[in-house]
């Protein structure tokens, strides 16, 4: 059984990649031909998210072409978004999702803004405890030195796809317990009549560190969004602080301007 499984994908694979459907003689040079190929095989869904890509070795086989040139094509696929490569376990299709505007000019919780998109969101608990604050949770949050501060970082999906990072940080004194932040810490606040009315958002470019990446299911060094929110209630106090890292082949944040 497991010999015919391995069989059929091979089938797929030298249908595939096999030159003789793609390559032309004025079509370019041969890396960008099979990007080109690899591109619409990925789109069209020939190639389905989390396929694992053939080794290097093999689809020089395969095409006929030098590692150079095929090495070459996936390099940009990856730059694409459209492959992701992990030392130690080869290149395969990555999952695949539309870009998103999100508004500068609402404040909504991510659970809030994936349902009014028509989509699944999810969060897994990366980390929850109660801790001694940071010297930027003191600033940011009002904190005596000696005080306490409520801290939850989760990985954040949408229909399952891993969009960003958050780690929101809250005065005990509204958040004494957060492990039972289950879903939207916003819906949380709501029900207790403390839900944030503005926020200060700051936002930069960063690279996604090793960690930062595998969580994400994206390539390290890979151009992400960092997002630093103070929020606050309507009596003007400070309630929560969140610290993000966003997709950046995902996210576009956009911002209405007005004239003064």
């Amino acid at each position: 059984m497991k010999t015919s499984r391995m069989s059929a994908q091979e089938d797929t694979h030298t249908d595939l990649f096999s030159t003789t459907s793609w390559q032309q003689r004025s079509g370019g040079p041969r890396y960008l031909q099979l990007y080109r190929h690899l591109e619409s095989a990925i789109k069209d869904g020939r190639l389905a998210a989390a396929t694992t890509l053939p080794a290097e070795r093999e689809l020089a086989t395969l095409t006929g072409l030098s590692r150079v040139t095929i090495r070459k094509a996936i390099s940009q696929l990856v730059v694409d978004g459209l492959v992701i490569q992990r030392r130690g376990s080869g290149s395969y299709v990555a999952p695949q999702m539309k870009r998103m505007e999100q508004s500068l000019s609402a404040l909504t919780s991510f659970t809030e803004d994936m349902q009014r998109r028509g989509k699944t969101s999810s969060s897994e608990t990366l980390s929850c405890g109660i801790y001694l604050p940071s010297p930027e949770e003191i600033v940011a949050l009002g904190l005596p030195s000696d005080g306490q501060v409520s801290r939850i970082t989760r990985l954040r999906r949408a229909d399952g796809i891993p969009l960003a990072i958050e780690t929101s940080s809250l005065s005990t004194e509204f958040v004494p317990d957060p492990s039972r932040i289950e879903t939207s810490l916003y819906e949380k606040l709501s029900l207790e009549g403390m839900r944030p009315s503005r926020a200060i958002q700051r936002i930069s470019a960063c690279k996604l560190t090793e960690e930062q990446a595998a969580l994400l299911e994206v390539s390290e060094g890979d151009a992400a969004l960092y997002i630093d929110r103070t929020a606050y209630l309507p009596s003007g106090r400070v309630i929560e602080l969140t610290t993000g890292v966003y997709r950046g082949d995902i996210y576009d944040f956009v911002a209405e301007l007005r004239n003064a």
